[in-house]
């Protein structure tokens, strides 16, 4: 599909993709503009009618966000969530997939990293809510002050990650919780990845 389009057209229509599943609403052609940094709308008209004519989206003339995205199946992956990860107090972590998830295409997932939901309010003050997908790298060394996952007595936790002398502080964003404070040789400690992403769905399940 890439193949079809021209570099601009491709950030074109990710910036599309975007802003559906961020927004739930297309953008204007003065947003689309103001966005790309482009003087005139009709720029953004000419970029948008060669991704119609390519079967990508069609167009209302008569609406301002009338921009419907085609062949959304392409646009949007079914990926695996591995478990769920405590923002708060520990919980166990699965060895098979839970749920899935479809994600768009624009979300990037380096290699051997996974999905885990988060569970719990503990880093709300981080912007990551219970029920976020967070995407986990395990190829990481962490370094201070980063969001990790790991797991604490057969029991899995994001948190800040801190690495002191002798201790390893796992820190909340949230001043309900206190630190999780554990010392460095402890045998049930295990760091499990490196948190490169959080993923939020828009839409609200009805009930």
């Amino acid at each position: 599909m890439a193949k079809e389009l021209t570099k601009i057209q491709r950030q074109l229509l990710d910036h599309l993709i975007e802003q559906k599943v961020s927004r739930g609403i297309q953008p204007t052609l003065a947003e689309i503009a103001a966005h790309f940094g482009y003087k005139n709308r009709s720029t953004v008209q000419q970029h948008l009618q060669a991704l119609e004519k390519k079967g990508f989206i069609k167009k209302n003339p008569k609406l301002s966000r009338a921009i419907e995205l085609t062949l959304e199946d392409k646009f949007f992956i079914p990926r695996p969530i591995l478990g769920e990860v405590a923002a708060g107090n520990p919980l166990t972590i699965y060895p098979d997939a839970i749920d899935t998830i479809e994600l768009p295409t624009i979300v990037r997932m380096p290699k051997d990293s996974f999905l885990l939901r988060v569970k719990g309010d503990s880093l709300k003050d981080a912007y990551i809510f219970s029920g976020d997908i967070v995407i986990v790298n395990p190829n990481l060394e962490p370094k201070n002050g980063q969001i990790v996952v790991a797991v604490l007595d057969d029991a899995a936790v994001v948190k800040r990650f801190y690495k002191k002398k002798n201790e390893i502080e796992l820190v909340s964003e949230n001043p309900e919780f206190k630190p999780i404070v554990i010392d460095k040789k402890y045998p049930s400690f295990k760091l499990v990845g490196i948190v490169v992403g959080v993923y939020r769905s828009m839409t609200k399940k009805a009930g």
